[in-house]
């Protein structure tokens, strides 16, 4: 049975650029998504955050404006993603080895803009799993998990791959360009890596580069998802 590490992160807020905390955690749509699609092929899963604390939902997330415009549906998945949390006390990340999985899938959420984006140890994490060529998936915010991961040099260590994540102009469209510190699409431009988008607003769009999946927003997870358990099962 393959063992995946979903990481997820440990955060309840974002620090705007103006020092305001903004309520934050993970997406609770990508949890869901990527959980479900990972035990519907079987695969052992483990949650792990920072310190091992309890995960924040981003509130937003249950909001019906994401959920089809349906709050029967948006309250189907708080229902899931309080099932999944209490059934799943959190590893500490920190303390996770690479050898004991066989791939790590980062749900986004703002979360991850605030903790993971600059945690060492979890960069570290992921630099041994690339070293083993296991996959290293991300979806949404979730790769600003990957900007930590820095070879001896300092350079980072998916400079020239292909990679996706939230958008400059879905950040706008949500209305956080103006206050954020940084935009995911920047800083993945920036560090190096092959940033691509959909032409279509909030369209699923993947990247896959060897090791390296990632998603563009919460539409993607699924389709991310499955493209790891099918290249993982091949």
């Amino acid at each position: 049975m393959s063992r995946a590490l979903l990481a997820l992160t440990g955060s309840d807020h974002w620090t705007l650029a103006d020092g305001t905390l903004q309520p934050s955690g993970y997406w609770p749509e990508e949890l869901a998504t990527v959980y479900d699609v990972f035990d519907e092929a079987g695969l052992s899963l483990t949650i792990a955050t920072p310190a091992g604390v309890i995960p924040t939902a981003d509130e937003m997330g249950f909001l019906p404006i994401y959920n089809g415009d349906s709050e029967a549906q948006a309250g189907r998945l708080r229902s899931r993603v309080t099932t999944i949390v209490d059934n799943n006390a959190p590893a500490v990340l920190e303390n996770c080895n690479q050898a004991d999985y066989d791939l790590i899938f980062i749900p986004g959420g703002w979360g991850p803009m605030e903790d993971l984006a600059v945690s060492r140890a979890f960069g570290s994490l992921l630099c041994r799993f690339a070293a083993a060529d296991k996959p290293i998936a991300a979806v949404c915010h979730g790769p600003a998990a990957l900007l930590p991961a820095r070879s001896d040099d300092g350079s980072w260590l998916f400079t020239g791959r292909d990679v996706t994540g939230f958008s400059n102009k879905e950040e706008s469209e949500v209305g956080f360009t103006s206050v954020a510190k940084w935009t995911l699409e920047d800083r993945l431009r920036a560090e190096g890596g092959r940033y691509s988008a959909s032409p279509d607003d909030w369209a699923p769009h993947i990247a896959v580069d060897g090791n390296l999946y990632t998603g563009q927003n919460p539409a993607s997870t699924e389709t991310l998802a499955r493209r790891v358990v099918a290249d993982l099962t091949a």
